[in-house]
């Protein structure tokens, strides 16, 4: 991947043991990888390298703040985001990424690229529903959420009219 060099670890020149890398992104980031739903975003990613004979421990961690739209109003709020990945990198003779939790680098590899599994890190730690706080304790002032409310409220009054039809069918069913 060109264009993220300071992703790319060189684990030629490091010495035997624990090692720690940290990245601070924004929106640059993840325009590089054409994922655009962020608004804004400051994130921190601290990545702990631990160096051994013939393998790799990698550790992510990953706690920051994204700014995107609410799926109900569409109202730009922040969301706290945290994610961690554990990663074995292991030599082999070609690259295999097969396995979520082991990966196989050729055996005249001298960097690896963070970059991709920083970046799936953050993603999946998202919420598949994101709803602005102010919903849920019901500070958040937006005309949106006033007509839901209306359509809601005006569909409970029409289900709380039962027609007469059903109002037989209930008794059949109760009269067993």
């Amino acid at each position: 991947m060109k264009g993220l060099k300071e992703f790319e670890i060189s684990f030629t020149g490091l010495k035997l043991g624990k090692h720690q890398f940290s990245y601070q992104l924004d929106n640059k980031f993840f325009d590089f990888f054409g994922f655009q739903d962020f608004e804004k975003s400051d994130i921190h990613v601290v990545v702990k390298f631990e160096k051994k004979n013939s393998m790799f421990n990698l550790e992510f961690i990953s706690k920051g703040v994204v700014v995107v739209p609410c799926d109900m109003t569409a109202e730009s709020f922040e969301l706290e985001v945290e994610g961690s990945l554990f990663l074995i990198v292991k030599f082999g003779n070609e690259y295999n990424d097969d396995n979520d939790e082991i990966l196989f680098i050729p055996h005249n590899s001298y960097q690896l690229d963070v970059s991709q599994f920083i970046y799936e890190m953050i993603v999946l730690s998202l919420p598949s529903k994101r709803i602005h706080p102010g919903i849920v304790d019901g500070t958040l002032k937006s005309e949106v959420l006033d007509r839901l409310r209306k359509f809601e409220n005006k569909e409970l009054e029409e289900n709380a009219v039962i027609d007469p039809r059903w109002a037989k069918l209930k008794e059949l069913k109760t009269n067993k």
